[in-house]
C-alpha cells in the first residue's frame, strides 16, 4: 500500500512547471498568438481568418484588420467589408513604394485583437524590425492578442525536411521559439486535389519572382507530405497543451521521463541542420536542448568563412531556445561527454559531414570516440544528405600562400641535404640521419601538422636516395633501415600535432589573458574615477581600444530623452537615425542595430545599459564595415563591459 502511495506522488519536475505557470499569470497581461497554419499557399488560411474575425466582431470584440494581402481574391476581398482597417505604411526603396504593417499605429491603436497575415517574410528595408514575426511580438508584449497565418514549409526547424520533400530550399522561416508561443494552432487543410485543382484555376497567387519554383512545390506527392507535416505538427503542439494543462492541473497520468538532448556544433556546413533536428525532436519529446561548440586544436576555425558558419550556427541555436554553451578542451569526444554527464543528457547528436578523406578523419575520430565512451547516452550521427553538393572546399593554387608552408619544407630538407651530402665523408650515416631530423621537427613545429608531415616524407626519401646503400636509387639492400624510416614519419606527424597542440593552448591562454585584463582594467578605471563626465569618457576609451570600434554612449538627459554623454572614434556622427534606434533600445531593454534582428540596417550595435532591474542609458558600438560582426567571445565580452558600466553609472548618480 505504501508503494502504491508513493508511485502516486506529484512528480517534482510537474510541481515546478506549474508554480513557473502560476509566476507567468501574475505578469502582467500578455496577447495571446493564434496561428492558422496550412500545407500550402492556396488552403484558405486567410479565409478562415477573416470569417473568424467577422464572428468575433458580432460578438463585440475590438477587431481590426493591422495587414492583409488579399492578392485581388474577390472573395477575401469581400470579407474585408465592415472590418476597420489601419493604413499601411509606405517606404520607398529605389525606384519602387513597398507597403508593410504600421506597426506603431497598431500600438496606438490598444486594440484588443489584430489580425496580421503571413507571418513569415521579411519587412522592407527601413523598418524597425527585420521579420514580420517580431512585430508580432511587440503587439503580443502590449497586450495585444493575434491572429496570423503562415504555411507549415516556413517553420525553422523543418526547413530541411521541407528541402528534402520538395527540393525547394525556403527562405523565409519563423523561428520555432515563435511556434512554442502559440496559444493555439488551426489547421486549415484542403485536400491535395482540391488545392491542385485550385492552382490549375489561377486562384492561388503566385509571387512572379517565385513562379518556377511555386510550379515545382504544386505537385500531388509534395502536397500530401506537406500535409502530413501540418497535420503531425499541429498534433503535437495539441499533445503539449494537453500534457501542460494535466501538470497545472494535478492530474496524474503516465509521465515520461525527462530527456535531454545535446546538439555537437562546429565549424561545418552540416552544423546549422543539426540544430534544426535537435530542435525538433526536443519539441517531439518536450525535452530541454542544449547545443554545444568545442575550442579544440581538432576544430580549429581556418578562415573567416568558417567563424561566419560558427556564428550562423550559434545564432540559430539561440533563436530555436537551445542552452549555448561553448567549452574548450584538447578532445571534443572528452568534453562533450563530460558536459553530457554533468547535464543528465540522453541523446547526443553529432553530424559526420561529406569532405576529403584527409580532412573527415579528425571528425570520423571523434564521432567513433563519442559512440565507445557514450555509455548509457544515446548517440545520432547525422551524414550529410545531398550526394551531388558535398560540402564546399575551397581549392589551393599552387601559387598561393596557403602552399608556401610546403614549399618551405621541402627547401629546407634540400638544403640539410645538400650540406650532409658534402661532408658525408665526416659524418657517417647515424649522424646524418639524425641532422635530417632537424628540418622535420622545425617544420612540424613552424608550420603545422602537414608541413611536417611532408618534411618527413622528403627527409626519408633524401635519405634513402643519397645516403643508404646501394645510393642513388630508392632500393634498400638491407631491412634493417626500414624501422629508421618509420621513425622519421613519427617524429614529423608527433611533432607536428604537438606544436599544434601547443599553438592552440597558447591562442586560447592569451585570450582569457586578454578578456580578465580588458575586464579588470575596465572595472578597476570606472570605479577610480570621479564624476560622470569622466566615467564615460574612460569607459568610451577602454571599449574603443579592447574593440577597435567607433563608441557612443547615451543616457537620459532631466526631460527623459536620450542625450550624447561620450563618445570614441574618429567618424562619429551622431543624427536623429541613431537616437531613434537607441531610444526604441532603452525603452525595451533589448538590443538593436548591426547583427541583430531589429533595426539591422543600423550602422551601430546598440546594447542597453541595464542591471536587474533598471536601464540606466545605451551603449552604441560601430564596428566600421557592414559585413564585420562581434565574434560570440567578442559579444560576451562586450555585455560584461555594459553590466560593468551600467553598475558604475548608477553608484556615479547615487542610486540605490
Amino acid at each position: 500500500m505504501k508503494s502504491i502511495q508513493k508511485d502516486l506522488r506529484p512528480d517534482p519536475d510537474a510541481l515546478l512547471k506549474r508554480l513557473h505557470h502560476e509566476e507567468q499569470k501574475a505578469e502582467p497581461r500578455r496577447g495571446k498568438l493564434k496561428i492558422f497554419i496550412g500545407a500550402a499557399a492556396g488552403v484558405g488560411k486567410t479565409f478562415q481568418m477573416l470569417e473568424e474575425a467577422h464572428a468575433l466582431k458580432n460578438e463585440g470584440v475590438d477587431i481590426v484588420v493591422a495587414f492583409i494581402e488579399t492578392h485581388g481574391r474577390a472573395e477575401t476581398e469581400a470579407l474585408l467589408h465592415g472590418q476597420e482597417t489601419i493604413s499601411r505604411l509606405r517606404l520607398e526603396h529605389g525606384q519602387i513604394v513597398l507597403e508593410e504593417m504600421d506597426l506603431d499605429g497598431v500600438l496606438a491603436r490598444h486594440l484588443a485583437i489584430a489580425l496580421v497575415d503571413e507571418l513569415a517574410p521579411s519587412n522592407a528595408p527601413g523598418t524597425r524590425n527585420v521579420k514580420r514575426s517580431q512585430d508580432v511580438e511587440e503587439l503580443l508584449d502590449a497586450g495585444i492578442s493575434v491572429y496570423t497565418t503562415m504555411n507549415i514549409q516556413h517553420v525553422e526547424s523543418l526547413n530541411d525536411i521541407v528541402y528534402q520533400i520538395t527540393g525547394v530550399r525556403v527562405r523565409e522561416t519563423v523561428p520555432d521559439r515563435i511556434m512554442q508561443m502559440a496559444d493555439e494552432l488551426e489547421v486549415v487543410d484542403l485536400p491535395p486535389e482540391e488545392l491542385l485543382a485550385r492552382f490549375s484555376e489561377g486562384k492561388v497567387y503566385i509571387p512572379p519572382q517565385a513562379e518556377q519554383a511555386i510550379h515545382r512545390f504544386f505537385r500531388k506527392g509534395n502536397l500530401l507530405g506537406l500535409r502530413e507535416m501540418a497535420l503531425r505538427y499541429t498534433a503535437s503542439k495539441v499533445d503539449e497543451d494537453m500534457r501542460s494543462y494535466m501538470e497545472r492541473h494535478g492530474i496524474l497520468g503516465p509521465w515520461p521521463a525527462g530527456s535531454r538532448i545535446l546538439v555537437c556544433i562546429s565549424t561545418s556546413e552540416l552544423s546549422m541542420r543539426l540544430v534544426r533536428i535537435g530542435q525538433r525532436m526536443a519539441a517531439d519529446q518536450n525535452a530541454e536542448w542544449y547545443a554545444v561548440y568545442v575550442e579544440s586544436p581538432e576544430d580549429w576555425p581556418s578562415d573567416e568563412a568558417a567563424l561566419d558558419r560558427l556564428a550562423q550556427s550559434i545564432r540559430l541555436a539561440e533563436n530555436l531556445g537551445a542552452k549555448v554553451q561553448t567549452l574548450s578542451g584538447r578532445s571534443i569526444a572528452g568534453e562533450i561527454l563530460s558536459f553530457a554527464r554533468s547535464q543528465n543528457v540522453t541523446l547526443l547528436v553529432v553530424g559526420l559531414p561529406r569532405k576529403s578523406f584527409w580532412k573527415k578523419w579528425p571528425m570520423t575520430s571523434t564521432v567513433n570516440e563519442l559512440i565507445r565512451q557514450s555509455g548509457p547516452i544515446h548517440v545520432l550521427v547525422i551524414g550529410s544528405t545531398d550526394e551531388k553538393q558535398p560540402e564546399k572546399e575551397v581549392p589551393m593554387v599552387l601559387g598561393s600562400r596557403d602552399f608556401w608552408p610546403y614549399y618551405g619544407s621541402v627547401a629546407i630538407v634540400a638544403v640539410v641535404t645538400a650540406f650532409c651530402w658534402t661532408f658525408q665523408v665526416w659524418l657517417g650515416l647515424i649522424n646524418v640521419a639524425m641532422i635530417l631530423l632537424l628540418p622535420v621537427v622545425y617544420s612540424g613545429i613552424s608550420w603545422g601538422r602537414r608541413s611536417g608531415l611532408i618534411a618527413s616524407i622528403f627527409a626519408v626519401v633524401a635519405l634513402d636516395f643519397f645516403f643508404v646503400p646501394p645510393r642513388l636509387t630508392l632500393a634498400v639492400e638491407d631491412l634493417r633501415y626500414l624501422p629508421m624510416f618509420l621513425v622519421f614519419v613519427i617524429v614529423g606527424v608527433a611533432t607536428s600535432f604537438l606544436a599544434d597542440l601547443v599553438r592552440w593552448q597558447g591562442e586560447g591562454a592569451r585570450q582569457r589573458e586578454r578578456f580578465v585584463s580588458s575586464l579588470y582594467a575596465f572595472s578597476r578605471d570606472l570605479m577610480a574615477t570621479g564624476s560622470q563626465e569622466e566615467l564615460l569618457h574612460h569607459a568610451a576609451m577602454e571599449i574603443n581600444d579592447a574593440f577597435q570600434c567607433e563608441v557612443l554612449i547615451l543616457l537620459p538627459g532631466e526631460n527623459g530623452l536620450l542625450q550624447e554623454k561620450a563618445q570614441m572614434g574618429e567618424h562619429v556622427i551622431f543624427d536623429e537615425r541613431k537616437l531613434g534606434v537607441a531610444t526604441w533600445v532603452y525603452q525595451h531593454s533589448q538590443p538593436a542595430g548591426h547583427g541583430t534582428q531589429t533595426l539591422s540596417s543600423a550602422t551601430f550595435l546598440y546594447l542597453p545599459l541595464k542591471t536587474k532591474d533598471v536601464t540606466v542609458g545605451v551603449l552604441g558600438v560601430g564596428l566600421g564595415k557592414a559585413d564585420k560582426f562581434l565574434l560570440p567571445e567578442q559579444r560576451r565580452l562586450l555585455e560584461a563591459f555594459t553590466n560593468i558600466l551600467a553598475l558604475a553609472i548608477i553608484r556615479s548618480e547615487g542610486h540605490t
